[in-house]
């Protein structure tokens, strides 16, 4: 009779894990090839010149939609592109931390971080209220309400990982957003020129009410170089309210899934957001390091946004409506015209 010892046990379990660990390596390893690659051609085309304005994020999400309802997803790829829109994106969002500091979001000044904080967050609620009035599903209203509010499809991207909307929620919430971000960067500087705001004022709209980053300065910079400063910084402090709303959202889902929950979730991922903001805070990482990160973090965003693509249905994405376009607009219009209108208090000293 031979007997088994613990660490003979252990072995063998180990060596099984080991097993499975390969296997499922082997096993995402299709569907993540997919994923780069798109990415990869996604990336090159918003560097083309004319395209150069569309966010990467979109076009990515559109070419893994045109993928599956032109092409065929061969169930060997589904591993990977599952791995990519869970995993992928977890590590992506944790990653844009080092966008972020306390040096920056303290530049705004006093009546700034409180303009960004007092419109951002009217802007979020009053949007799930709207989402409620109309009809519109609540997944789909707070993805809304997080990319109008804090920063687009990022925005979008992160708030889906808690409130696990479904592939075609977030892929119409970032067309939304996207649209009327582009929209704001077409009538933002003829407007600004309309109502003679100084670059100061100018650069303070955008950065408290354009949707996406690179929409917030490619729109604040038209107007000089310290409109598109005070933009950059104001946009900042604004996405760094994605921590406290996401904590929010968290806890509400927890609530709704089980009645006696008596704690308050939260997210391990925005955890190690929290973290790499501190980390850049104290300038831990170098320049050239950090660049090479986030220009890479971008790709793996992108990744993400192709497998959502890839897992989206049309015909579902049909069915939403057009309530959802009129939710984003007025929240879009809020955030504008609210944002605006404390501008114009803080320059008379109220």
């Amino acid at each position: 009779m031979k007997l088994s010892t613990k660490s003979d046990q252990g072995a063998s379990t180990l060596g099984l894990a080991s097993s499975d660990w390969k296997t499922q390596s082997l096993s995402i390893l299709p569907g993540l090839l997919l994923t780069i690659l798109m990415a990869g051609i996604a990336i090159g085309l918003g560097r083309i010149i004319g395209l150069e304005t569309l966010n990467p994020l979109l076009i990515a999400v559109l070419l893994g939609i045109g993928w599956r309802q032109w092409g065929t997803v061969p169930v060997t790829y589904r591993p990977g592109i599952k791995f990519a829109m869970k995993r992928v994106l977890r590590l992506a969002v944790i990653l844009l931390g080092l966008r972020l500091s306390w040096a920056g979001v303290m530049a705004v000044g006093p009546w700034g971080l409180g303009m960004v904080t007092i419109g951002t967050l009217s802007t979020f609620y009053l949007t799930c209220w709207l989402g409620q009035r109309l009809g519109v599903n609540p997944r789909l209203t707070q993805l809304i309400a997080a990319g109008t509010s804090i920063c687009g499809a990022s925005a979008v991207v992160a708030t889906n990982t808690v409130v696990e909307g479904s592939e075609e929620d977030m892929t119409y919430a970032i067309a939304t957003i996207t649209g009327f971000g582009t929209l704001a960067m077409l009538t933002y500087p003829l407007l600004g020129s309309l109502l003679q705001l100084s670059p100061q004022a100018f650069g303070l709209w955008c950065g408290a009410s354009v949707h996406e980053v690179a929409q917030v300065l490619a729109t604040a910079f038209q107007k000089g170089d310290i409109s598109g400063e005070l933009a950059t910084v104001t946009k900042l402090s604004r996405v760094l309210l994605v921590v406290p709303i996401m904590v929010s959202l968290g806890w509400q889902t927890s609530r709704a899934n089980r009645q006696n929950q008596t704690t308050i979730p939260m997210p391990w991922f925005v955890i190690f957001f929290g973290l790499l903001v501190i980390v850049n805070s104290f300038n831990l990482v170098a320049e050239p390091l950090k660049a090479m990160v986030l220009s890479g973090n971008q790709w793996l965003l992108c990744m993400s946004l192709v497998a959502m693509g890839l897992e989206t249905n049309v015909s579902n994405l049909t069915q939403l409506g057009i309530k959802p376009i009129y939710l984003a607009g007025l929240s879009w219009l809020f955030l504008a015209i609210a944002s605006l209108l404390m501008i114009g208090l803080g320059q008379l000293g109220i």
